[in-house]
């Protein structure tokens, strides 16, 4: 006679598994939403927030399942193993943020200049919702130096119009989109700066018009008169003589978190001063992002001058 041993089964082994591959399909869409779609930045951390729910429930279930397969040698033992391979990332993810909101300095922007911050262009508009950005508090300033004390601007060996051509490479390389300027006109170089009114006239049409006068003798052509001054002004848009802003808007790579930076470059006799302002767009805490990417951008421009960085 034979005997049928019938293991039991851990129903909370299965049933921590559903709930951390919900977890985990609800986290990859909310991620994808934001990076790539229309989902807001405060209802992107809400609902990061609500994806880890499932998997913080998953997790205690697990534990059990594994339990009973000790004990009794229940099935469900695999099962709470992805169980609680799936509820690690919507885990990881919120404990993250929370463990660099802890240990980053409370700040919402960094700049290389902190008596004369460079002013943006022009402000974004961003609805706060869950997420306000509150006023910059008095001792930022005095923040930011202790957490970052290598944040410093830079003073390159060269024209303005170089270095502002420069910043402009480096900003497409660095996923950085430019969204306002101004000076522009004393960053482009000077033959971009010469517009005239005059048309050009064809070599041929005026070979042809001379040749049909019998008292000139056929030339090459004449000389033209040189443009109005007027025409060699740049427009005047407010900002000061040799200064020239660019403000861009960046994400990061992953999450696809939003930020505002300025980038601000002043010509002082033969050298020209880079500042550089980055603030996140949302919440109360930049989670030392913004200065990551003043530091990552103010690196790349430093390699794009290679041999004209000054002190």
């Amino acid at each position: 006679m034979h005997i049928r041993y019938d293991r039991p089964v851990s129903r909370s082994a299965f049933l921590a598994r559903r709930l951390a591959l919900f977890s985990l399909g609800l986290l990859l869409i909310v991620v994808l939403a934001h990076r790539f779609g229309p989902l807001s930045t405060p209802d992107f951390v809400l609902l990061v927030l609500a994806a880890a729910v499932p998997a913080a429930l998953a997790v205690p279930l697990a534990l059990l399942g594994l339990a009973r397969l000790w004990q009794i040698g229940a099935l469900g033992g695999v099962a709470s193993a992805w169980a609680l391979i799936y509820a690690a990332v919507p885990l990881a993810l919120p404990g993250y943020g929370y463990y660099l909101y802890v240990t980053k300095p409370k700040l919402t922007e960094v700049s290389t200049d902190l008596a004369d911050r460079p002013a943006f262009v022009s402000l974004p508009d961003a609805p706060q919702n869950l997420l306000p950005r509150p006023a910059l508090p008095d001792n930022a300033g005095e923040a930011q130096l202790a957490a970052y004390p290598g944040l410093n601007g830079r003073r390159y060996e060269g024209a303005i119009d170089r270095v502002y051509e420069a910043v402009r490479k480096v900003a497409g390389e660095n996923r950085l989109v430019v969204t306002a300027s101004r000076g522009e006109e004393y960053g482009l170089p000077a033959l971009e700066l010469r517009p005239t009114t005059e048309v050009p006239v064809e070599a041929e049409a005026q070979g042809a018009a001379l040749a049909s006068q019998d008292a000139l003798p056929e030339s090459g052509p004449l000389p033209t008169a040189r443009p109005e001054p007027s025409l060699l002004v740049p427009l005047d848009d407010g900002e000061p003589e040799g200064t020239a802003r660019l403000q861009f808007a960046t994400r990061t790579l992953v999450l696809g978190l939003p930020f505002n930076a300025v980038v601000r470059l002043r010509e002082e006799a033969e050298m020209t001063l880079v500042d550089i302002r980055v603030a996140s767009r949302y919440g109360p805490h930049d989670l030392g992002i913004s200065d990551e990417i003043a530091e990552g951008f103010l690196h790349a421009l430093d390699a794009e001058l290679l041999g004209i960085a000054g002190n």
